[in-house]
């Protein structure tokens, strides 16, 4: 009985408003069908998470050749989570019609879809329709004078050596291997930035911490030493800010170093830490199951002592008016990036983005989530963190392993799926500002992730290797960051991913990057991605994704608000393919010449039409 009923959630013609929807507004939901035959009956189904399902019958609109219309318009008075499906009855039996893998409906026992109901406003952000850019200080550039100060470290000369992987005599990997790279050096880089089109740069942790890569915090008031002054971060959100790029740290609450003021696990500092006295003013900011020597941590890593957010001592101290998040938003910040928010409490989220938004009411508040953060059930508790005063968005992971599952295998029905449950699940304000990550500090780099790098298998082998097909795996590459900079969202790029960077797992992702050995005709691309988004700012930030053939290895599809139309057609069949456009003439944004027609196999087509094409204005040569 597959496709005798006819509802997609994505669809203005079937749902209004497309996805969310905020607490007392009009919901519109049209049902269609062919089967059964002469119903009785057609409800609305709709059920809140966790509480009695509410039947709703639906009206016929119209009954024509043998094609049945109901719908009905709903106001739900309350915010949360809410699951629907419908049920059509005729003499003989109720037939429920619910979602299947496909967000197509069907009769018989299917799914449900989900409705998220936010009492928030649709607010943009500054950076919808921008550019982020990751930098991990220490391997970006070194500005100035090269800092050393501490004793313990190992300070690298070889910036393009590999990051120290090996244990040490205690069977640890340290990470106290400095290459350099400090505020002063992204200050430098503002240009190099800022012609790549970005428009905001996300600073993995900058605060005091024993390891290179920060995510210990020794000390959340301070600077890191090697990594320069609070004026050196002053200087350079001054700077950043007069080019229009924000600055957003990374907020790491969920955990501290053991080496910190806070914990003092080494006696480094003249507090008294948590590990040191019960009568710590700290002591109960951390989960000890016996004291001293056995405590919750970080993926089970000692040197991270895990945090209790809920400790009212503890969330003062982050989001109070001289907190954490007050004193360094003041400087001029444009946000934040809450590491692994799903272990911080809901009331200690909302309190970080109040505390953020109280110095700068433009603040971005992001979270990294790995799962759809609207629908997580943790220890058998619903959790939504987009709504209600909480995130603004967070790290769209689902996108990125369907991006890089279309570009290995042509698998465009799956991530035109994806795309549809984010775009339907999410708030449309959390889905315009969402960030779009293929790679980060945590992942194998893209080049990588897409080349053939031979059987490695040994750490060794990792540490070295090289990608051997380079030139087809800069296609995937292409063909994946085409998608994550026109898809919903943000692209989020990892610095060096520009310029084609390799890299198994940490730490070999986190190599320096490679300033005069680049790879310029991938960077000439991302140039051009940039250039794309900046002149189309609009339409990439707010406009409507609409999927238009999405089948066999092609992504072809419209992004769309009131006044532009802008098609993407990302082509990974094996073959030429001609998209179907409305008649007229256009161009093709990737090179601002007319449009062909034809899309070439591993290509990528950006296409307007040309009346209402705007061509980048050139720049005027000095006089001299």
């Amino acid at each position: 009985m597959n496709k005798t009923v006819s509802f997609f959630p994505n669809c203005k013609k079937y749902k209004t408003p497309l996805g969310s929807a905020t607490v007392g507004e009009p919901i519109s939901l049209t049902l269609k069908f062919t089967r059964p035959q002469n119903p009785s009956d057609v409800y609305l189904v709709l059920t809140k998470d966790g509480e009695d399902a509410v039947r709703y019958a639906m009206n016929l609109v119209s009954d024509e050749d043998g094609e049945y219309t109901y719908g009905l318009s709903v106001k739900v008075t309350s915010s949360g989570l809410y699951f629907y499906h419908f049920e059509i009855a005729n003499e003989d039996e109720v037939f429920r019609v619910g979602s299947d893998i496909d967000l197509h409906a069907m009769l018989g026992k299917g799914g449900e879809w989900q409705l998220t109901v936010t009492a928030d406003e649709y607010a943009p952000t500054p950076l919808d329709g921008g550019v982020v850019y990751e930098i991990m200080p220490d391997r970006f550039f070194i500005g100035g004078e090269r800092l050393k100060t501490k004793s313990y470290a190992t300070y690298r000369d070889d910036w393009d050596g590999v990051p120290e992987y090996r244990p040490n005599k205690d069977g640890k990997i340290a990470n106290t291997d400095f290459f350099g790279g400090n505020l002063k050096g992204i200050t430098k880089k503002l240009t190099y930035l800022k012609n790549m089109g970005v428009t905001c740069i996300y600073l993995t942790p900058i605060f005091e911490a024993r390891s290179n890569h920060k995510y210990d915090t020794g000390n959340y008031m301070r600077v890191d030493s090697d990594f320069g002054t609070e004026d050196d971060l002053k200087d350079l959100i001054k700077k950043a800010n007069r080019r229009g790029i924000k600055v957003i740290l990374d907020g790491v609450f969920s955990h501290t170093g053991d080496d910190s003021i806070y914990f003092n696990k080494h006696g480094s500092y003249e507090s008294v830490g948590a590990c040191q006295s019960v009568k710590s003013p700290y002591y109960g900011w951390y989960k000890f199951t016996r004291w001293n020597d056995e405590y919750e941590c970080r993926y089970n890593i000692d040197i991270m002592p895990k945090t209790d957010s809920d400790n009212a001592m503890y969330d003062e101290f982050v989001t109070g008016v001289e907190g954490v998040i007050g004193h360094w938003t003041r400087l001029g910040l444009g946000g934040w990036k809450l590491d692994v928010c799903e272990e911080l409490s809901d009331a200690f989220i909302k309190h970080c983005v109040a505390a953020a938004k109280r110095e700068n009411s433009d603040a971005v508040m992001y979270g990294e989530m790995f799962v759809d953060a609207t629908n997580m059930i943790e220890n058998g508790v619903r959790r939504c963190f987009v709504t209600d005063g909480k995130l603004d968005s967070v790290t769209n992971y689902p996108f990125k392993e369907d991006i890089l599952n279309f570009v290995r295998c042509g698998d465009s029905d799956r991530l035109n799926n994806t795309i549809g449950f984010v775009v339907n699940n999410y708030p449309k304000r959390a889905v315009d500002c969402m960030l779009n990550v293929l790679g980060n500090h945590d992942t194998a780099r893209l080049m990588t992730v897409l080349g053939d790098n031979g059987d490695v298998t040994s750490k060794d082998e990792r540490a070295n290797a090289r990608v051997k097909n380079r030139e087809d795996a800069a296609k995937l590459v292409k063909l994946a960051a085409a998608l994550q900079y026109t898809l919903p969202g943000v692209p989020c790029v990892y610095y060096g991913d520009e310029v084609g960077m390799e890299g198994f797992e940490d730490p070999f992702n986190r190599r320096c990057y490679p300033w005069g050995n680049e790879d310029k005709e991938i960077r000439k691309w991302y140039k051009m991605l940039g250039a794309v988004r900046a002149n189309e700012r609009e339409v990439f930030a707010h406009g409507k994704y609409c999927g238009v053939d999405t089948e066999h290895g092609v992504m072809f599809f419209k992004r769309k608000t009131e006044k532009d139309t802008v098609y993407v057609v990302v082509n990974n069949s094996g073959s030429e393919y001609k998209p179907e456009l409305p008649k007229g003439e256009y161009t093709d944004l990737t090179n601002y010449k007319p449009f062909a027609g034809i899309v070439k196999d591993k290509s990528v087509a950006i296409i307007k039409a040309t009346a209402k094409t705007k061509f980048p204005e050139k720049r005027k040569k000095k006089q001299l």
